[in-house]
């Protein structure tokens, strides 16, 4: 699923990306398996119900976003530790970043990788059409651990 993702942000502008059915037989025709393809729809449809009903946070200042014990499992140190860069550096709202612990909490398997959080930054940013500093994006498609870079 996350190889779709990466597919959508490469290939598609947010507002030229097509609906759920043509994006289906554009991702089957891509290569895409249909079990993927279902996961991954359904996914974006989690984040566009989010958007829409998103509860909205004021500023929070010098406030520190506490990470349940489900949520500490599914998103190792590393992973929080680069949402807390992100917000700190102003690249995440605090409504932003709940959408990203939620979307990446949704994912089907166990804990959630840098590399697969960094995708899910991405998406979530290219959905809503928010702006991204060219430093900050440099770092969301650097080389993940094994050495691939997550955009080609």
């Amino acid at each position: 699923m996350i190889d779709i993702l990466v597919y959508l942000f490469e290939n598609y502008l947010p507002e030229a990306c097509p609906a759920p059915d043509a994006l289906a037989r554009k991702l089957s025709a891509a290569g895409f398996e249909e079990d993927e393809i279902s996961e991954a729809l359904d996914w974006l449809e989690g984040l566009d119900r989010r958007d829409s009903a998103v509860l909205r946070l004021r500023p929070q200042g010098s406030a520190l976003r506490m990470f349940d014990e489900r949520e500490a499992s599914r998103l190792p140190l590393e992973c929080r530790g680069f949402l807390m860069f992100l917000e700190q550096a102003g690249t995440l709202d605090p409504e932003t970043r709940e959408t990203v612990i939620e979307r990446a909490l949704a994912l089907t398997d166990g804990e959630v990788s840098l590399s697969k959080l960094k995708v899910i930054v991405l998406t979530v940013m290219w959905r809503s059409q928010q702006e991204f500093d060219a430093l900050v994006l440099e770092e969301l498609l650097s080389e993940d651990e094994d050495g691939e870079r997550l955009c080609h």
